[in-house]
């Protein structure tokens, strides 16, 4: 062992460190952290889930004051607005409630409620105070989904009222809106939910919802017909005026009415028709219209596009269209119309056996109507509106007609209307009037005139003459003779001496007579009697 007193300087000292003991101090900054986590922890476990919701417009929107709610409830907030990255739309991003997940689903639907004013009413009045907000209809789809595109208006019904949905075809959505009321027996009983124009653009379709229980009432020959406003209808029937209820003045609507009840309810989402009004809702089911073309040498002013095709007081159908074309032939412009007939209403008999093809039966059969005389005619419907409606009727004794069996649309002969067959006598009879010597016809009736003035004038002085000198004398000879009669009553009285002596005279008389009279039978017994006398017959 090296005991030199240098090397044992230079070996180090090795000490050994006391154990850190933790101070109280370390404690609250510990305490607060696992406070916060705590905190955090439980905020994301309550935290709902975060949606995003586009719409066309961020108008009353705001980032951290615009609530969601449903039923007047809270159960979100918005926490962003961005704009989408075409510009086209605004994203809002909405955090909902922990209870509110069962929102985000497929069939959610969310809008804006602000004041509104629309055809259906008034909406959103309470937000003038408490500002816009964002509503919300509950899903019930078991698709989660986190993005969702919003309504531009609120919809009409709620998903959670009970009863069912219809589709209705229509060609005119007239004053209906999203909204408008749907009755029956004029009793509001649904909504129109949607409107949405035919992929070809020639109709449109309507999606109502009927509530319960009044959507049994909707059975599968159940009629819809425009039921909006005052239904003001002037046609070649005449004037019609029809209307549901003042609502239905105000925002329009639909009515509808199953006829008969027998029928079974429809099912959930079933096809209708939707009639102009009742009485078109309510003819009978139509089938294929037959297209028939009319071409008419006359004016067609006051016939318009729906008038009635009538068959002896049996509707047939309805005008389509009306055009004027260029006849080559005689080189004029004539009117044609195009009818839509309903052939079930005429009930054509078919030829058994013969053919299969209902069309072309139907067409013979029209063919064998027209060799009997079936024509088509202008009559008019109302002399209140002048309006014109086409007569289908049997004329024999019209001229022979060709109907081409092959035509499309074939082409039914017509005949003059009465007005216009008197119209054209009252011309013929202004052209015979016209033909007359006028000029010779009124010089003879001058001179006629004349003449009978004079006469009238020497009538006039014979009149004169009369009161002046004839007249006073046929009075005093009718005193005379007055004075006459009274004489003679005078003398006829029955105290009269000329009474008293014609009555002497005439019993003198009928003494003579008595005489005379036994003379002439004594001269017929005793002839001899004037010769020897008369016998003494007493003795």
């Amino acid at each position: 062992m090296n005991d030199d007193p240098a090397d044992l300087a230079a070996e180090p000292e090795i000490r050994t460190r006391p154990r850190w003991v933790p101070s109280m101090v370390w404690l609250v900054p510990l305490l607060a952290a696992l406070i916060g986590a705590s905190l955090v922890i439980q905020a994301i476990r309550e935290r709902g889930p975060t949606i995003v919701v586009s719409f066309s417009t961020a108008e009353g929107i705001e980032a951290g004051k615009t609530k969601v709610k449903y039923k007047a409830v809270d159960i979100g907030e918005v926490t962003a607005l961005h704009l989408a990255p075409d510009r086209s739309r605004v994203l809002v991003t909405i955090d909902l409630a922990k209870e509110a997940e069962q929102f985000a689903v497929a069939d959610s639907r969310f809008w804006v409620v602000r004041p509104r004013l629309a055809g259906s009413g008034v909406s959103g009045l309470d937000t003038l105070l408490s500002g816009s907000y964002i509503g919300v209809d509950a899903g019930y789809s078991s698709e989660r989904r986190a993005e969702f595109t919003g309504l531009e208006r609120p919809p009409a019904v709620a998903a959670d009222i009970p009863g069912r949905r219809f589709t209705l075809r229509a060609e005119d959505i007239g004053s209906l809106d999203v909204g408008s009321p749907v009755f029956f027996r004029r009793i509001q009983v649904g909504h129109v939910e949607t409107t949405a124009l035919a992929p070809d653009g020639g109709s449109l379709t309507l999606g109502i919802f009927v509530d319960a229980p009044y959507d049994h009432f909707v059975t599968t020959n159940a009629r819809f017909w425009h039921a909006s406003g005052v239904d003001l209808k002037i046609d070649a029937n005449g004037v019609k005026v029809d209307t549901q209820s003042l609502a239905s003045i105000l925002m329009g609507g639909i009515a509808f009415e199953s006829p008969g009840s027998q029928a079974e309810p429809a099912a959930d989402g079933t096809e209708f028709a939707l009639a102009a009004d009742h009485t078109e809702a309510m003819k009978n089911p139509e089938g294929n219209a037959f297209p028939l073309l009319l071409r008419f040498h006359q004016s067609v002013r006051g016939l318009a596009v729906g008038a009635p095709v009538d068959f002896r007081g049996v509707e047939l159908g309805r005008v389509r269209s009306i055009d004027l074309t260029y006849d080559k032939r005689t080189g004029d412009f004539a009117p044609e119309v195009l009818l839509d007939v309903f052939p079930e209403r005429l009930a054509l008999p078919l030829e058994e056996g013969k053919s299969k093809n209902r069309v072309a039966a139907r067409a013979r059969g029209i063919a064998e109507l027209v060799r009997r005389g079936l024509r088509a005619q202008l009559r008019t419907g109302s002399l209140l509106t002048g309006q014109l409606y086409v007569a289908i009727d049997f004329f024999p004794d019209s001229a022979p007609a060709r109907f081409d069996l092959t035509a499309e649309p074939m082409e039914l002969p017509t005949v003059a209307s009465d007005l216009q067959e008197l119209y054209q006598q009252v011309q013929a009879i202004l052209r015979k009037v016209d033909r007359l010597p006028i000029e010779t016809l009124g010089q003879d009736a001058h001179r006629l005139l004349t003449s009978l003035d004079s006469s009238l004038k020497n009538l006039d002085a014979v009149m004169q003459r009369t009161n002046g000198e004839v007249l006073p004398e046929l009075r005093d000879s009718l005193k005379q003779m007055r004075q006459t009669v009274e004489a003679l009553q005078s003398q006829t009285a029955a105290d009269a001496p000329l009474q008293q002596d014609s009555r002497q005279a005439l019993q003198t008389l009928t003494e003579a007579a008595r005489s005379l009279k036994n003379l002439t039978d004594t001269l017929d017994r005793q002839p001899e009697s004037l010769l020897r006398g008369k016998k003494d017959q007493d003795r």
